[in-house]
Parts: structure tokens; sequence; C-alpha cells
């Protein structure tokens, strides 16, 4: 089972782009974050689309700045809209849903980003992962669990391309990292960094200052999984293709395989940047760079 998430920042805006790239990625299971529409509105955009290609789909928005969605070519059961006592800013928002895929149970997150330390936004950002704590932590105690998404946490400073430029800042605070430790003590895996521990990886660039040309990223949509589901993990990857050209997203997907692994292993971003980032520290090494979204060895 090949599962990815990708914070598609409008899918209106970007229904081309997700269609090519389900298309050559071929993914079994997908998380969307910021669709930016409503359920109908979802439904009707991309109904035909998704099942001329053998996806069932569960979404959770309001058509304003939020929602989140998950894709299925297998069982799609159990779904649950929204965090389960999960707080409002004022009113509860769509930033989760979850559903079961063939025996895993798979949750599509959209985390507050916090705004800055002073405001509301960033309580509100720390009680939202308190709750999700819990809630994935019930889960896991029953069954294999994914959850992914944009966590709007880069988890480590080597998961920033300049710490210097956030000092201050939302996304690298001490109690953001924390709220998000307790999450991976539930215990879940950080599935990306497993295996890849030592590589320079990135799944979001600014628009701004050309700073996808130049690697000046930070890592903040992660994959995380229970235990036994990170054993089953034979290949995950940054899938910088579809970041790359015009009207894109400022994310790239996280593609996580289960079951293949192409080319024998590939990643941690396929493919990789040419160019040493602005703090002079190397690229990610360059690894079967062709490979990304390759289809399924037989």
């Amino acid at each position: 089972m090949r599962i990815a998430t990708w914070n598609i920042n409008s899918a209106k805006a970007r229904q081309a782009r997700l269609i090519e790239w389900l298309d050559r990625a071929e993914p079994d299971v997908v998380c969307l974050q910021e669709t930016k529409l409503s359920d109908e509105a979802f439904l009707e955009l991309f109904d035909e689309d998704l099942f001329r290609r053998g996806y069932r789909a569960a979404h959770h928005g309001d058509g304003r700045w939020n929602g989140v969605a998950i894709l299925s070519r297998g069982t799609l059961d159990d779904v649950v809209r929204g965090l389960p006592g999960g707080p409002g800013f004022p009113d509860p928002e769509p930033r989760a849903i979850a559903a079961t895929c063939d025996g895993v149970r798979v949750w599509s997150l959209y985390i507050p980003n916090g705004r800055a330390v002073d405001d509301p936004h960033y309580a509100y950002k720390l009680t939202w992962l308190a709750v999700l704590r819990d809630v994935v932590a019930a889960e896991a105690a029953h069954g294999p669990l994914l959850a992914l998404g944009d966590f709007n946490i880069a988890p480590t400073d080597v998961d920033v391309w300049d710490l210097a430029q956030f000092e201050g800042s939302t996304h690298v605070t001490p109690a953001e990292r924390a709220a998000l430790a307790e999450i991976l003590g539930v215990p879940l895996v950080d599935v990306l960094r497993a295996r890849w521990p030592e590589d320079i990886v990135y799944t979001y660039w600014d628009y701004r200052q050309l700073a996808f040309p130049k690697n000046n990223g930070m890592r903040i949509d992660l994959t995380l999984a229970t235990p036994d589901v990170a054993e089953r993990v034979r290949a995950v990857w940054v899938d910088r293709a579809a970041r790359k050209g015009t009207g894109t997203s400022d994310h790239a997907p996280v593609v996580v395989d289960l079951d293949h692994a192409p080319d024998g292993d590939v990643g941690p971003m396929v493919p990789p940047p040419s160019a040493r980032t602005s703090s002079g520290r190397a690229s990610s090494r360059a690894s079967s760079a062709s490979a990304a979204g390759a289809p399924r060895q037989p």
C-alpha cells in the first residue's frame, strides 16, 4: 500500500496538478490538507476524476481556509470528520478527518499554524495538539495507525534551512516541539526521519525569494506511524517534482510505501536539490532521482 500526504493549498487551484500527480505517483491512499472547499464543492469538482481512477473520497471542509480529505482505492470505512473533543477558534474547524483504509487507521491532519507566540492562535495550536495526542493514543491502542499531514512544526533544528530566520517565531518553539514529542510518545514513529536520519529533507518552501530553487525549506509535513506500521515501510520520500513549475502548492507530497521500494530505495527528496543552501549545508544526496512516483515493481 502506497500512502501519501499533501498540503494542496487550494484543491480548486491545484485540480489539474493533483490529477496529474495521482496518475504519475499511483498512491493507494492520499491525505490532503488545506483544500479550501466545502464538502459539496470538493465532490462536485473531483467526483468524476476520482471515480475513473478507482478512488473513494471523504472530505471535511467549509469552503474557507482549511479543509482535509482522504482518498482511497481500497476501503474507506468508519469515517470521522473533525477532531473529537477538539477546541475551536472560536468554533471547531475542519482540520482533521480519519478513515480505516485496508485495515490501517489513517488521519489526515492540518494542525493550526499558531501565527505568533503572543497570538491566541498559538495557545489554540497547543491545545489542539494535546487533544490530538489523546485521540491518537486511544485509537492506536486498538490497531495500526498513521497520522499524516501538515503539522506546522519542524521537529528539530535540522528540519529548518536556517534557524536564525525563525528566531522568536512559531513552528520551532520548545512548546510546539514538546507537544509533538508527546504525540510521538504514544508511541508513533516519524518514518521519514527513521529512514533518513541524517539527511537534509524539506517538504515546504515559501513562494518568495526563490526559496524552492535555493532549497530554503522546512520539514513540517509529517508521516507518523505506530510501530507495527513503521516496520512495514519499504520506502519513504518527498516528491519534489510536484513542487516544480508554475501553479504548484508551496508543499510537496510525502510518500510512504508499505510494500515496495522503487529502485531498491528512493529518497529522501526526489529529485534531489541541485544547489547548496544559503547556509552552506550540502543538499540531500542524489539517489534514484527518476524513481519518484514510479509505478510499483512487480
